[in-house]
């Protein structure tokens, strides 16, 4: 695959599989949405309620002073910052490194960046790269357990992690025990830019396993007909009004004018088509659930009438970032504390005192 070339216009099968771990930590890499299974899906949400409730400086014990590398090519607010505040409650060391101050700027390739970080300390890596493929490349580089942090047109699996819990909540359906069955009776519409949306893609992916179906919506130029391929439980809609009048959630997406070189796009027409304000909620979808993963353009997919109204969970998807991330890094170094609680008592032994 080349990096940057994929979309959520191309199957499961397109992206590369996930590396042979070259460490037993590497399994714990969170690279897509595919890789986990339902289990996983239950056990992470678990761990997240877990820790969200967990008494701040016992929570902080957990992984004191494990370092983590925070590896940003792209810009960003809501990931990046909920990642770190994540990382932080559990009591890492965390080292930011974005392409505008690090060798990165100097030309430096993602592998080598990846294996001074190991060199330095780092014992897991949240990846944002602009080119989709890069962590698992980073992944097989380094043996370290990488998260996904949003790969080009990919996917962003955490993302849609605290996307499904925030659903869960807001349906008030339970969060411990996801099967094929706990989303049915429910259309999610995702409406926007699809094509460039690695948010749409994971989220596409993930929720018809839980039994959900998914209305993807919007204009040809911004989502081909082959979308309708990405799996089963997956629709296309080019009427909004009709897509709203199906959903018990309706996801908004940003148009990504920095991806859209090539593509004409009629702002004006757009919003008049595309865009939710109030009066289009009231009839279609006066009982719906409105999320929007951010940036938001207020004005143009969204009004602030409705961002900021009643049925909006907007602001809940961010809070539930730090409780899900939490989770993730907590799974991806969790195993590396065994063996080195087993080597530290040995020692102990040796020396005739306890660990």
């Amino acid at each position: 695959m080349t990096p940057g070339k994929a979309t959520i216009l191309e199957p499961p099968s397109a992206v590369p599989p996930a590396p042979t771990p070259a460490a037993e930590t590497c399994s714990r890499s969170l690279l897509s949405v595919t890789a986990l299974s339902l289990n996983d899906v239950s056990a992470i949400l678990s761990l997240a309620t877990q820790l969200e409730a967990e008494e701040p400086v016992a929570r902080a014990t957990r992984l004191a002073r494990r370092r983590i590398a925070l590896l940003f090519y792209e810009s960003s607010t809501r990931t990046r910052t909920s990642f770190e505040l994540a990382a932080k409650g559990l009591g890492a060391d965390t080292a930011l490194i974005s392409s505008q101050s690090s060798s990165i700027e100097k030309g430096e390739s993602l592998k080598d960046t990846g294996i001074t970080l190991r060199a330095l300390g780092a014992e897991c890596i949240i990846l944002r790269h602009l080119s989709s493929g890069a962590p698992y490349l980073l992944a097989q580089a380094t043996g370290l357990p990488v998260l996904n942090a949003g790969d080009g047109m990919h996917e962003h699996p955490s993302q849609a992690l605290l996307d499904l819990r925030t659903i869960l909540r807001a349906l008030g359906r339970p969060e411990d025990a996801p099967g094929e069955t706990l989303l049915n009776g429910i259309t999610v519409s995702i409406t926007g830019d699809i094509l460039h949306s690695r948010v749409a893609r994971s989220n596409a992916l993930l929720l018809p396993r839980l039994g959900a179906q998914v209305i993807l919506c919007g204009p040809p130029a911004l989502l081909p007909e082959v979308a309708r391929e990405l799996g089963p439980g997956i629709a296309i809609e080019r009427d909004f009004d009709r897509a709203l009048k199906q959903s018990q959630i309706v996801m908004m997406l940003r148009i990504q004018k920095e991806r859209l070189a090539g593509v004409h796009i009629d702002l004006d027409e757009y919003t008049t088509r595309y865009q939710l304000h109030r009066e289009r909620l009231r009839a279609g979808a006066p009982q719906a659930v409105v999320m929007h993963p951010g940036p938001m353009i207020r004005g143009l997919e969204i009004t602030s009438e409705v961002a900021d109204g009643p049925q909006s969970v907007i602001a809940e998807q961010v809070r539930h970032g730090v409780p899900i991330r939490m989770a993730l890094i907590q799974r991806a170094l969790e195993p590396a504390a065994g063996p080195r609680k087993v080597r530290a008592q040995a020692g102990a032994k040796k020396r005739g005192g306890a660990a």
